[in-house]
């Protein structure tokens, strides 16, 4: 039987009142946890605000880096690609390399210049200076290669495509003198007459198609290696293929 009176309704409050001190040590505890957890908020919030507000200076600042690491480099790229293209197509052009920086990244655009007027490179001269600017760029990207890590050797196929035939050996003339210079083995192919490049190329194959047993290759000439060049990497060669085949 269940006592009734005082004493146990007094229980009873008892009983309720460490069942509520129990509940607000729970509630206290959850609050400080939520309140921590702010703070912790906070102060990540002000941190990225303050990296927020520093972003522009940072992107400026990189910019500026960017500018002085690779102006140099770029300034000597387009003074070299200018001399290339005036030397082959004996004309006042120059080359202009546009520099900007996106996400970080920088981006460079090349453009040509004449009389003050900027050229598609890509139908400047029917392409001619297309061929040009793209194989002064591979050797000057060869060029900065770790030669333990990659060969320097350079394939060239029919680059000179679009150059008019008078042009060719101008052209030949400067890629072997550069490639002889910074120790680049070049392998050069063309469907212009031999005769065109053959006194630049230490070596000239000739590739003729066959029907019965296949295409041939032929030696024409096997210049011996200058003493100052290196009988291992050969500065320049060169490969034309026959009329009709490829």
């Amino acid at each position: 039987m269940a006592e009734t009176g005082p004493a146990a309704e007094v229980a009873v409050l008892a009983a309720e009142r460490w069942e509520l001190t129990r509940r607000l040590d729970r509630l206290s505890g959850q609050a400080a946890a939520i309140v921590a957890a702010h703070g912790q908020a906070r102060r990540e919030l002000l941190d990225v605000e303050a990296f927020l507000d520093l972003a522009p200076k940072a992107a400026a600042r990189l910019e500026e880096l960017t500018q002085e690491l690779f102006g140099q480099v770029l300034d000597e790229i387009e003074t070299e690609l200018t001399h290339a293209v005036r030397e082959i197509l004996g004309q006042n052009r120059t080359v202009k390399a546009r520099r900007s920086l996106n996400k970080g990244k920088l981006s460079i655009e090349f453009e040509m210049e004449q009389d003050g007027q900027a050229e598609d490179i890509l139908t400047g001269q029917g392409g001619s200076v297309c061929n040009i600017l793209s194989v002064g760029l591979r050797l000057i990207a060869l060029s900065q290669l770790d030669p333990d890590e990659h060969r320097p050797f350079l394939v060239l196929d029919e680059q000179d495509c679009w150059l008019r035939p008078d042009l060719v050996p101008g052209f030949v003339r400067l890629v072997a003198a550069i490639a002889d210079r910074l120790g680049i083995q070049v392998l050069y192919i063309s469907h212009h007459p031999v005769d065109l490049f053959a006194l630049e190329a230490r070596r000239v194959y000739t590739l003729r198609p066959g029907r019965e047993n296949g295409p041939s290759l032929e030696i024409l000439t096997d210049r011996p290696v200058e003493a100052s060049a290196s009988a291992d990497i050969p500065a320049f060669e060169a490969a034309a293929t026959s009329p009709g085949g490829e």
